[in-house]
């Protein structure tokens, strides 16, 4: 009886693993064919690695591939790194591209030349100039920044400096479009977007003088309405006097402690001339005259003044 049960048990046992060896057979059969199906209707796709900005370079290590459904991709795709980066040529992002987006033609430079004309506004143009670590402002200007151009000529026989142009954005530094770690850089060209009449200007301007670049906060209300063109005769400071000097305080206002030291004296009241009355004159003293008789003998005797009488 006992041999049977077992029998019976160890049967069951042996149904139950074939059955489990084949719905596993079958589970991973249906895998393998799905994921064979699923490559076959994909295509190896390069996309950013890691973000890339605008004039960034790229490198092999920003890049890698990723299966893209065949059926949606992109116009401009690349699916080697061969096509993606030639040999001895330089590619860079023209538009920003985030981690995992697909890396397009449209959005990357041709032969490693920065385009940016299709970036450019409408009416806008890119112009360059030439600067140097003191009119570059030390390598501080960079790429997106907002300066002011001013120009230092010769005008007659003096030198006299001018603002050329307000408010201009910076493109480039060089050939860098952006400084990654947010360093100076030492330029030796800036590439500023101007209007057509201002590229004018920067060309006339480099020819007949030195153009210098001051860094600004970025705003139109930060323009200057009113520009003044500085000469040799204004390098002094501004208290000294002159045209530009603030007019002096009215006598007797309270002036700050630097305008004080500087302004000149009050000139002193005029002197009153006064004149004092003449003494009055001593009077005469009075005298008088009395004749005294004695007998037939007479005597006069002087009363009063400085007789001593």
């Amino acid at each position: 009886m006992i041999q049977r049960q077992s029998l019976i048990a160890l049967g069951i046992a042996l149904l139950l693993g074939v059955i489990a060896v084949y719905l596993a057979n079958v589970f991973l059969t249906s895998n393998e064919q799905q994921a064979e199906r699923a490559a076959v209707g994909t295509t190896k796709v390069a996309v950013a690695a890691v973000a890339l900005d605008y004039g960034m370079p790229l490198t092999p290590e920003k890049v890698r591939f990723v299966n893209y459904p065949t059926n949606s991709l992109p116009v401009g795709t690349y699916n080697r790194i061969e096509a993606l980066l030639p040999a001895g040529e330089q590619r860079v992002a023209l538009r920003p591209i985030q981690v995992n987006e697909p890396i397009l033609s449209s959005k990357i430079s041709g032969k490693g030349n920065l385009s940016i004309a299709a970036l450019l506004p409408d009416g806008k143009r890119a112009a360059a100039v030439r600067v140097n670590d003191v009119s570059g402002v030390a390598g501080f200007v960079q790429p997106n920044d907002s300066v002011d151009v001013l120009i230092t000529r010769t005008v007659g026989d003096r030198q006299v400096t001018d603002v050329l142009l307000q408010d201009t954005r910076v493109i480039a530094m060089d050939q860098n479009a952006k400084n990654a770690d947010g360093t100076p850089n030492l330029a030796r060209t800036a590439t500023l977007e101007v209007e057509p009449l201002d590229s004018q200007k920067l060309a006339l301007g480099q020819q007949i003088g030195s153009l210098s670049l001051v860094l600004r906060k970025a705003g139109d209300a930060q323009n200057n309405p009113v520009v003044e063109t500085v000469s040799l005769e204004d390098l002094r400071y501004s208290l000294y006097g002159g045209a530009r000097s603030p007019q002096p305080a009215a006598l007797g206002a309270a002036l700050p402690r630097s305008q004080a030291t500087i302004a000149a004296a009050p000139s002193p009241p005029p002197r009153r001339i006064v004149r004092r009355a003449a003494a009055p004159a001593k009077p005469k003293p009075v005298t008088s005259n009395v004749e005294i008789v004695r007998g037939t003998v007479g005597t006069d005797y002087k009363l009063g003044g400085n007789s001593g009488s």
